[in-house]
């Protein structure tokens, strides 16, 4: 089914082009990690950050909505799906340079967070210690200004090349640039990325790294992934739900406000951390959405604090 009028879209030279890569009216529970979300209209998957650029252009090009995933985390998409088109970030180049001082690590932006930490420890690098277990892509984490364990993006990250779209009408342009850390504007668990003060797309970063060895920084990575076990639920979620206001914590607002293990149809308020909502299997997003509104409507009536969403809701809700 395709809602949108994409008639001016070549959608035959596009499946063409990308094969099986290529989906009209799949289900994006397939690409979210807490297995929610209705139909897309149109999916591609791009492997490359050539490919994420024509994509993008094309859009923009067509005015045509559209949006970039990575592996799905940190965002809860409507049960009515997303119009237009939805590109599924793969393009996972990377390059360490360990000869610079301090070295670095340069990456696209749909390569594993995770994996980037681990293989950073594999060569003895450490500063990405923090990131182990981080179930999201580079792109997202640089866009949401990821951090645990007291480091966020903030703290490595040198630059970032981004495809920027800027004018409108026949002075619009897309620009290919490289951002100083400065320019996104990092804030707690945001940027000018997230914020939408732009409209950009995150192709790939550099991140500052720091000699070690692979013993220690592999030891830090494995009490980071043994502490994120210990107090983080398994299982199909998308991550903390609601950002941690000033001087508290939104799981702990959360269970005490009573709200622990609570269910609303297959979707419940996990017993291990009250910030993390699960999937117990066949949840709606409609169920997930019900339990964002109870959890905020309660901390709000008992302790007066509004909980700040770190998820991104897409779609129409």
């Amino acid at each position: 089914m395709i809602a949108l009028d994409l008639i001016s879209v070549d959608l035959a030279a596009l499946r063409d082009e990308f094969g099986t890569r290529f989906h009209e009216g799949v289900s994006l529970s397939r690409f979210t990690s807490a297995r929610l979300g209705g139909l897309a209209d149109v999916l591609l998957e791009v492997n490359s950050v050539n490919e994420l650029v024509g994509v993008v252009t094309l859009c923009w090009n067509h005015d045509m909505p559209y949006v970039v995933l990575g592996n799905g985390s940190n965002v809860l998409i409507s049960d009515a799906g997303l119009r237009g088109l939805v590109v599924i970030n793969r393009a996972r180049d990377l390059r360490f340079d360990v000869e610079k001082d301090p070295p670095t690590v340069w990456a696209e932006s749909g390569v594993s967070f995770n994996s980037l930490s681990r293989q950073a420890a594999q060569r003895g690098l450490a500063g990405l210690e923090w990131a182990t277990g981080i179930p999201g892509t580079l792109g997202g984490a640089v866009t949401g200004n990821a951090g645990a364990h007291g480091s966020d993006m903030a703290s490595c990250l040198r630059l970032v090349e981004i495809l920027h779209h800027s004018g409108t009408g026949p002075n619009q342009a897309f620009l290919r640039e490289e951002w100083p850390v400065e320019k996104l504007e990092y804030s707690y668990r945001s940027s000018v990325l997230k914020r939408n003060c732009t409209r950009a797309v995150v192709l790939a970063a550099l991140l500052k790294l720091d000699r070690s060895t692979p013993d220690t920084v592999q030891s830090r990575t494995v009490e980071y992934a043994t502490q994120r076990k210990r107090t983080q639920p398994p299982g199909a979620s998308m991550g903390s739900i609601f950002k941690n206001p000033p001087g508290d914590f939104a799981g702990r607002l959360i269970e005490a406000a009573g709200l622990k293990g609570t269910r609303i149809g297959n979707a419940q308020i996990s017993p291990i951390h009250t910030n993390f909502f699960l999937n117990l299997g066949q949840a709606s997003s409609a169920d997930f959405y019900a339990l964002i509104q109870l959890s905020r409507q309660r901390v709000l009536e008992k302790f007066g604090i509004h909980l700040e969403l770190e998820i991104e809701l897409l779609g129409e809700w």
